[in-house]
């Protein structure tokens, strides 16, 4: 059963609360079917310019909580109807955790074994997820970075036999973003304006797919494709060397540790070169690391959207964009997952345990149930 068979667009645009109570209108089979059609949300005047308006496109709607679980999806259903995998067979996937907790997933509800493999530096919170979710989850050296945790999901796979996911070189990646996430955008701004489509990259998937299906339908449409500043591995225009199998030889010359997890691994994937052959970009953007945790903050502080230092980035690109767009622009957001993945991380660093002095003085304003 297809992820996404059965999910419908309202026959009828809704607006405010109108459609509260309505139901989905339907039942589902198992958890993937729910996969997608997450909503665009307005950004408020509290961090959107003046005279601009800025949506954020929120994949932590999704089951697992981001985008990738559309790419778990994407990537499991291919195999099944190519005859890739059966019953009981094991799946093995490199990952900075958002693919792997969505691979975990796919797994579970199908019966599949899942192996991940995930480089040490990634956050504790989502090597839980995975277990929980009863997956084995291998841990690779900090210093093979991104390229060393799919070298070992490679190696395990030959090993054993298992199947690969190959998120970074898998083309039905792609094209389930071209079939899911580029239609619904399209859906949901069919009549409005839309100006500027806002992302980063982890393997590509969104950008190469999403990027392709708005293009079609709608040029005028900018892609606004983001790096952290720390690894800008587009903007130097060198390329990834390759294995026969488009896996990437070793870390990119331009990469450097940054703290957008999920974002930008120390090579460029397969995914992304073909999507910027295929599709390309009309602006780019270097996002610092500092601004996606104080936008991420702010998301969560002025909008109460809970996202993660990604999301941020994307929010904080989408601002810089606004800043110098023409009046009455409408920019669009992807928002990849949830800020719950991020509580090891230096997102929650400022943020304390205990109570601070400001819940003290209120705790104290009234005698009972103090703590000692």
């Amino acid at each position: 059963m297809s992820c996404f068979s059965g999910l419908t667009g309202a026959s009828k645009r809704a607006t405010g609360t109108q459609d509260r109570g309505s139901g989905r209108q339907r039942l589902y089979e198992n958890i993937t079917e729910t996969v997608g059609n997450t909503p665009c949300v307005k950004i408020n005047e509290k961090m959107c310019p003046a005279g601009r308006t800025i949506y954020a496109k929120l994949e932590y709607f999704n089951p697992c909580s981001s985008v990738k679980d559309r790419l778990a999806c994407a990537i499991i259903e291919a195999a099944e109807k190519e005859g890739k995998l059966k019953p009981g067979d094991t799946v093995v996937e490199a990952t900075s955790g958002n693919t792997g907790i969505a691979v975990s997933m796919l797994c579970a509800q199908r019966g599949y074994k899942c192996v991940i493999c995930m480089a040490e530096p990634f956050s504790v919170e989502r090597r839980k997820l995975m277990r929980f979710m009863g997956a084995k989850v291998i841990i690779t050296p900090k210093a093979g970075k991104g390229t060393g945790m799919v070298a070992k999901a490679k190696e395990l796979a030959q090993k054993h036999g298992w199947f690969l996911c190959s998120q970074f070189e898998n083309e039905a990646n792609a094209a389930f973003h071209k079939l899911t996430t580029g239609p619904e955008i399209l859906a949901d701004f069919e009549g409005q304006r839309l100006d500027y489509f806002v992302l980063g990259y982890g393997t590509g998937g969104t950008f190469a797919g999403a990027g392709a299906a708005i293009k079609a339908e709608r040029p005028d449409v900018k892609i606004v494709l983001g790096e952290p500043e720390a690894a800008p591995l587009l903007k130097s225009g060198t390329k990834s060397e390759r294995n026969a199998d488009g896996s990437a030889i070793g870390s990119h010359p331009a990469f450097a540790a940054h703290p957008i997890q999920g974002w930008t691994p120390d090579f460029i994937p397969q995914i992304v070169e073909k999507g910027l052959e295929a599709v390309g970009y009309d602006e780019y953007i270097g996002i610092p690391g500092a601004g996606s945790i104080e936008t991420s903050q702010m998301l969560a502080k002025t909008q109460g959207i809970f996202t993660g230092i990604s999301g941020g980035a994307s929010m904080w690109a989408a601002i810089e964009i606004a800043k110098k767009a023409p009046e009455g622009s409408v920019i669009l957001a992807m928002i990849a997952d949830t800020g719950e993945r991020y509580l090891t991380t230096p997102l929650f660093e400022s943020i304390l345990a205990d109570m601070n002095e400001d819940e003290l003085v209120i705790s104290k304003s009234t005698p009972s149930f103090q703590l000692g």
